[in-house]
């Protein structure tokens, strides 16, 4: 067989169950996003390949999920623990305390292929509303038991571990409703548990379910937006792809309540205050470190998607795609909602993944767009019919004045209709021991460039590796990069090495340990060098405040604890 023509055996079944693949496979079970044709190809090429590398699979994880640990808690605590819940909320099997103990890094998806356990929970709890947690608190912080929250599992810095056992705290299950929306002030009452599509639906439909007069949608839109909870978007500081107009999880959150070893609060609900450093502000982000987010109020915003104007771009360089982007973030004439631009070869492996003719590579080139120099732009604006169109004008305008050609809106709906299923590709590149994975940083625009360069010239220190690098959730000050690396590696531990090179690489050269994906235990250990020593100390308080015991969240959580 022809090698252009051959294609690998990508896996079209769900896993089965009580497997660890069941448990690190993405999204939904049934569903798949298989590398095209000219990404095989690309692969095989960068990585020195052939089909002969590919037709045997390595390590897929398909055995089933064997524990053999006892449950370090005693039995008349594990008791007390289901007459809280109830029997049918608390389980002790070993699926269930390593499925709710794993995120989605790669890391994670690597050890599980090989049957590989880190740390697991004693026992797995399904509170079934916020009664059931605060007397979970009331009682583990007696008795002195670990906590450690889980709710989607999207985690991508080792936030769901529970490292010292104890509980894994499911808040999903059961607290996943949309309490309330309230027309007048332009906010929606939520649990934390309740996935992305269901609030999103929610919002939509209010008018139906809420007898409001306007149609809503709750402006965060991650790439795990399917399979990620709105207490999770909170908890680590998340951002959404169309953050630049709707903002990050920080500014769409109006009010919270939480459950604390040192009791329960829910902050105030007010527009703006003046009375002092605001502790509504201090819990966001603290990655269930402090406590346990239990109930939140939301800012939401009108629904209006049939006046969404997209658009896309192609400009001759990086340069050129920077600076229109800051120009863009400055003008003040309006934000767009997505907006995105690709380095070079982020954009020239893209068109490759969006199938692009080679007619249109040769016209492009021909009009001075050269591979691994042009930059791929795209994004939408939304919001009223006439603010969309001004706004889309505008960027036009900027776009063309730093030599840019208009691709209409062709990429952008390209983009569109594939933005969630990205992650599914890693599964079937695993089986082949192709690994990828992505890191972020926030940069301000004097410092994009070193950060830039620096951290790719990192990645792309180690032979046959690719990084390709996007900004994405734009401010006037700055915006944040996403580094995705691929690489064709069998061993963990070399894999484990390189990515901490990469963060510390990001820290080296003035980057953020992170934009929105939270700090997790993964990047704990970088946080008082980020910080400083006196903001660590201020955190620290504030987990002495919350969390006498330590019982929160335990074991390198924001850094907080070894």
């Amino acid at each position: 067989m022809k090698s252009n023509h051959y294609r690998p055996e990508w896996t079209e079944k769900a896993p089965p169950a009580g497997t660890y693949r069941s448990i690190f496979k993405y999204g939904d079970p049934h569903s798949f996003k298989h590398p095209s044709d000219a990404w095989y190809n690309m692969i095989k090429q960068e990585f020195h390949l052939s089909d002969r590398d590919f037709s045997a699979k390595g390590r897929e994880g398909l055995e089933q999920v064997s524990l053999n640990r006892c449950a370090n808690l005693a039995s008349h605590q594990i008791e007390s623990i289901r007459n809280i819940v109830g029997g049918d909320n608390v389980a002790l099997d070993d699926y269930s305390r390593v499925k709710y103990a794993s995120g989605k890094t790669t890391e994670e998806m690597l050890e599980l292929r090989h049957g590989i356990i880190r740390e697991v929970a004693d026992v797995v709890v399904h509170p079934r509303d916020k009664q059931d947690v605060q007397k979970i608190v009331a009682y583990c912080n007696g008795e002195k038991i670990p906590i450690t929250v889980f709710s989607a599992g999207s985690s991508v810095n080792f936030g769901c571990r529970p490292v010292r056992g104890g509980i894994s705290l499911v808040i999903s299950t059961h607290m996943n409703k949309l309490l309330d929306v309230n027309e007048l002030n332009q906010t929606a009452r939520v649990q934390p548990g309740m996935f992305g599509p269901t609030y999103e639906d929610a919002l939509n439909r209010a008018p139906e379910l809420f007898k409001t007069k306007h149609r809503y949608t709750c402006g965060h839109f991650p790439q795990s937006f399917e399979y990620s909870t709105v207490g999770g978007w909170i908890v680590t500081l998340g951002s959404g792809q169309a953050s630049t107009y709707y903002g990050d999880a920080y500014d769409i959150v109006f009010s919270q309540e939480y459950v604390t070893p040192a009791g329960t609060f829910r902050t105030l609900d007010f527009p703006a205050t003046a009375t002092g450093p605001k502790v509504n502000d201090i819990m966001k982000g603290s990655e269930g470190a402090f406590g346990i987010l239990v109930e939140v109020t939301m800012k939401i915003f009108r629904y209006m998607p049939e006046n969404r104007e997209r658009f896309s771009f192609m400009y001759p360089t990086w340069d050129a795609a920077v600076n229109a982007s800051r120009e863009i973030m400055q003008s003040e004439f309006g934000k767009p909602a997505i907006y995105r631009i690709s380095d070079p070869e982020e954009t020239d492996r893209g068109l490759k993944l969006y199938g692009m003719p080679d007619m249109v590579d040769t016209l492009l080139s021909l009009r001075g767009f050269k591979p691994m120099q042009r930059c791929l732009s795209l994004g939408n604006v939304e919001g009223d019919r006439d603010y969309t169109k001004l706004v889309a004008r505008k960027i036009k305008a900027v776009a063309r004045r730093h030599g840019a050609i208009s691709l209409t809106g062709y990429a952008a709906r390209k983009w569109e209709h594939t933005r969630y299923t990205e992650p599914y590709m890693r599964e079937d590149l695993g089986d082949y021991d192709i690994l990828i994975d992505t890191l972020e940083a926030a940069v301000t625009w004097d410092n994009l460039h070193r950060v830039h360069e620096g951290v790719r010239a990192y990645v792309k220190s180690r032979p046959a590796t690719m990084c390709m690098t996007h900004a994405s959730h734009f401010y006037p000050q700055g915006t944040n990069l996403y580094f995705i690396f691929i690489a064709h590696m069998t061993d963990l531990e070399a894999f484990r090495k390189f990515q901490r090179g990469i963060i510390d690489s990001i820290q080296t050269h003035g980057g953020s340990l992170s934009h929105h994906h939270g700090v997790g235990r993964m990047i704990g250990p970088w946080m008082e060098r980020h910080l400083g020593k006196e903001q660590m100390d201020v955190l620290r308080a504030l987990k002495k405040h919350f969390d006498p015991q330590g019982i929160m969240n335990p074991g390198g959580q924001l850094g907080l604890d070894g």
